[in-house]
């Protein structure tokens, strides 16, 4: 990894949460950063701070296709592309029965698709280089689920395993991948013009609505402080034993240990059983991973 002044990062959805916290933080270290967001005008405050350092760039991450013009511009104006930040997203609430196709989709959308197109775009000019790292910002939600946010999740465990298999594919070429997994930060996610809700069935209300309450009233008393966030992240990205997933928050890391733990009783419970599921006699298989 690039460690000086000279490192120049692209963030997705740089002009609010988190992405806006590494943006900020890269700025003030005198790196480059190329951030993109929806509506431009959102970086008018950071621009006037941080002038030439900073490129502004409007572009919803549905628009796959415009990705690699945007990685292009990056080129373009600073010569490469040290670490690529797939930041940009929203949460979505409703139970499996109340999201629609559509908005299942466009979970997918935001939280795979938006990202592959720009790891496909930068990664020739990384591989060139021989070195680079991309930081895929996942959630809790990217390794456990609960009521209510099945669609979010279904998102971010995709990213995840598509990100899994990425870190190996890219290795080779000194390309890292760090998957951050955020618990509740103070951002705009909860936010009631932020957070898609799918149409409530009342069917669900006792199993669900505890749920949308909490997602609700968590709105700006988050634990999660976004720079200090910013600065764990860059701290571990720097690192040179630095974990393929990374938990971000104490709440974070509380849930991933209890998931890991009751999954791998489950695992130890039945494994008898799921191993007289083989033909008796048969070698174990051999793989190349």
């Amino acid at each position: 990894m690039t460690t000086t002044n000279s490192r120049t990062w692209i963030i997705t959805g740089a002009s609010s949460g988190l992405g806006l916290a590494l943006a900020e933080a890269a700025l003030r270290a005198g790196e480059r950063v190329v951030g993109t967001a929806r509506r431009a005008a959102r970086f008018d405050a950071l621009q006037a701070r941080y002038g030439d350092q900073l490129l502004a760039v409007e572009h919803d991450v549905r628009d796959t296709g415009a990705a690699a013009a945007v990685v292009r511009r990056a080129l373009d104006a600073f010569g490469q592309v040290d670490v690529l930040v797939n930041n940009a997203g929203a949460g979505q609430v409703g139970a499996a029965e109340e999201v629609s196709d559509g908005e299942l989709r466009d979970m997918l959308d935001q939280h795979l698709f938006g990202p592959a197109a720009y790891v496909r775009a930068v990664l020739p000019h990384m591989r060139e280089r021989g070195s680079g790292a991309i930081v895929q910002m996942s959630s809790q939600g990217g390794r456990m689920s609960f009521p209510a946010v099945g669609s979010y999740s279904a998102g971010k465990f995709a990213l995840e395993g598509w990100s899994e298999a990425l870190a190996g594919e890219v290795a080779p070429f000194g390309i890292r991948v760090m998957i951050v997994e955020p618990s509740r930060f103070r951002t705009e996610f909860n936010a009631s013009e932020v957070l898609n809700t799918a149409a409530q069935d009342p069917s669900y209300d006792a199993v669900t609505g505890a749920v949308r309450a909490n997602m609700a009233e968590a709105d700006g008393i988050q634990e999660g402080d976004p720079e200090r966030g910013a600065s764990v992240i860059r701290e571990v990205l720097d690192a040179f034993d630095a974990p393929l997933r990374l938990p971000l928050g104490a709440e974070s890391v509380r849930n991933l240990k209890r998931a890991y733990v009751r999954a791998l009783d489950d695992v130890d419970k039945w494994a008898r059983v799921s191993e007289s599921a083989d033909f008796p006699g048969v070698p174990p298989a051999v793989r190349a991973f």
